[in-house]
């Protein structure tokens, strides 16, 4: 695996060490991701997006959604069932997870639901006044005006001198 060096961004930029943090951990992370349960991130517009997570199984009681530290972290955990059962296959599974999505700056979770076995968790960039593009007006100046006068300068005279 690669390795990057990432002291030359701390050396040469102020206030971007959430970026190289990230970096660090997506770089660092073991290659076998974990696939349970999966999930689909579409944007629905500009600036909204919706993380949708196959639940099937679990409860709206079971499930948690938080949002701590610039991360959105799902997390779902089986109540303990004490009905005794005999599966002769298996295929829903049930078994707790967690999982987490890196949050951009000024991206809020707007609403949760879940419906048909799928959590949909809706999200909504929104960028302060002072970060968003503002036309300046360009004013046009009126044209200067030079006032010209004329001087006479009388030129002395010159004595000529008898040789």
């Amino acid at each position: 695996m690669r390795t990057f060096d990432f002291s030359p961004l701390y050396r040469a930029t102020v206030g971007f060490d959430r970026v190289a943090d990230l970096m660090d951990r997506v770089l660092a992370a073991d290659v076998s991701q974990p696939t349970y349960p999966p999930y689909n991130i579409e944007k629905t517009a500009d600036d909204t997006y919706r993380i949708t997570v196959a639940v099937a199984g679990f409860a709206v009681d079971e499930l948690t959604v938080e949002v701590k530290d610039g991360a959105l972290l799902v997390s779902a955990r089986k109540a303990t069932d004490d009905t005794p059962r005999t599966y002769l296959h298996r295929g829903i599974a049930t078994r707790a997870f967690e999982r987490r999505f890196a949050l951009a700056d000024h991206v809020r979770v707007t609403g949760a639901a879940q419906a048909d076995g799928m959590l949909h968790i809706d999200l909504k960039r929104e960028m302060p006044e002072a970060l968003k593009p503002r036309r300046i007006d360009i004013l046009q100046a009126e044209p200067a005006r030079v006032e010209t006068t004329a001087v006479e300068v009388e030129a002395p005279e010159l004595e000529q001198a008898d040789a």
